[in-house]
């Protein structure tokens, strides 16, 4: 029987895996059911970078001298140097998936091609038993455990409707690679979002109109494309410190914090707003056209298609007026909604302690709340926001996530966490001094 099985390959449980193949304390294998490891294949676009800086490896939180590290990876690729010169903490998003694809090719512990199709809960033996398909074979194999740890990261989100056009023509932003060419073929592409992955699909067409002519719109809901709040006091929510104090609030209470803090997850990098306004300043000097259209305050409301061009019902919610924007190709950079597996809703849905539509309670160490307690836990790295925070989707803290799961389940400190990395205190109940 293992210690836990883990289902999904994300950079949250390779990390995990990592971490597990350093110790002996802890036994465990993790699946997925793609062919092999890839991290947002589809928005993988050139001269983009990571938005955290390269620290928030796979480890380096935890073992700084693990093989795993984004250091060694550099070092056993011969990288170390330029590296060095290159004098950046933000490094390429291409070379932060190789750097996953090296470590996942080094780990043996993964099992890829292999799709969960159920997990049973013995509640009086206290254990699970996941069943697994070989996609290649056809084979079903099943495996104990004592814990669980879902990973499975989410999925596509798109307005009502949407799912039931030509995905080659009314596309999610994380098949854009996938459907690059033929947008460029129809030189008239419309993208809805105000996020980071709108203005990187957006300023990559932009780059692609010196070289042909075509018409590129983006139309946001926001009120206008507003930079992520990169200010280091503002970064401290992303700490343990304030996870701790975010967990420990009320529903309510977390729920109204989320709303104020949108600018440390919404916004989009600063460097890919200078670069889109750089290029259209450049592009407009001397009395040059830009090219392009930017829509701010707009909600898309419906997409319907006639002879051959797709038309969006748009509404400017400031103006209160409704108009008709048409074009021929759509991306849509309208985020991702966690995933949950059909058989988890099916067998734990009733178990569990729910908090709101789709939000399930979770202790602060990452355990889903049971109606009854129980010794065999289900841990979960997806759909965290509601109980920990704007940091539970920030790679910087996945390493903290893991390391705090990894010792729940040996029952012991295996990695130590960080402490203290704050300057603010959060909690009234963390003051140091000033007491009357």
């Amino acid at each position: 029987m293992y210690d836990v099985i883990g289902i999904g390959i994300g950079p949250y449980n390779l990390g995990m895996a990592g971490l597990i193949d350093q110790t002996n304390e802890v036994e465990g294998i993790f699946f997925d059911d793609t062919p092999k490891f890839e991290w947002h294949p589809g928005m993988l676009v050139e001269k983009m970078d990571l938005q955290v800086p390269f620290m928030a490896d796979l480890a380096t939180f935890a073992d700084p001298k693990s093989p795993y590290t984004f250091m060694n990876y550099l070092y056993e690729n011969n990288r170390l140097f330029p590296f060095y010169l290159y004098q950046n903490f933000k490094i390429p998003r291409q070379e932060y998936n190789d750097y996953l694809q090296w470590a996942a090719d080094r780990l043996d512990n993964l099992y890829f091609g292999h799709v969960v199709v159920d997990v049973l809960d013995h509640e009086e033996e206290e254990y699970y038993t996941v069943k697994v398909e070989d996609k290649m074979t056809g084979e079903l194999k099943q495996y104990d455990t004592k814990h669980v740890l879902m990973g499975t990261g989410t999925k596509p989100l798109a307005f009502k409707g949407t799912e039931e056009l030509p995905r080659e023509d009314v596309l999610h932003s994380s098949r854009y690679l996938f459907e690059k060419d033929q947008l460029l073929r129809s030189q008239d592409v419309t993208v809805i979002g105000s996020g980071q992955s709108a203005l990187e699909i957006f300023l990559d067409l932009l780059e692609e109109q010196e070289r042909q002519d075509m018409r590129i719109t983006l139309l946001t809901r926001s009120g206008g494309l507003f930079q992520l709040d990169q200010a280091k006091f503002a970064q401290e929510m992303f700490t343990p410190e304030y996870i701790d104090y975010f967990h420990s609030l009320s529903e309510e209470k977390r729920l109204e914090a989320l709303d104020t803090l949108k600018p440390l997850r919404k916004g989009i990098d600063p460097d890919t707003l200078i670069r889109l306004y750089t290029k259209l300043y450049h592009r407009t000097a001397g009395g040059g056209e830009s090219g392009i259209f930017i829509q701010p305050m707009t909600e898309v409301n419906n997409i319907t298609y006639d002879n051959g061009r797709y038309h969006l019902d748009c509404y400017q919610w400031q103006e209160e007026e409704q108009y008709v924007h048409s074009t021929k190709k759509v991306v849509l950079a309208t985020g991702y909604e966690p995933h949950f597996p059909e058989w988890f809703m099916q067998n734990f849905k009733d178990k569990i302690e729910w908090e709101g539509e789709m939000q399930y309670k979770v202790t602060r160490d990452y355990k889903l709340v049971f109606n009854e307690e129980r010794s065999h836990h289900f841990f979960t790295a997806t759909g965290l926001t509601h109980s920990h925070g704007t940091g539970a989707t920030n790679l910087g803290l996945a390493v903290h996530r893991n390391i705090h799961i990894l010792n729940a389940i040996a029952g012991k400190e295996v990695y130590r966490n960080q402490e203290n990395p704050a300057f603010q205190t959060f909690s009234v109940k963390e003051r140091k001094w000033g007491q009357v």
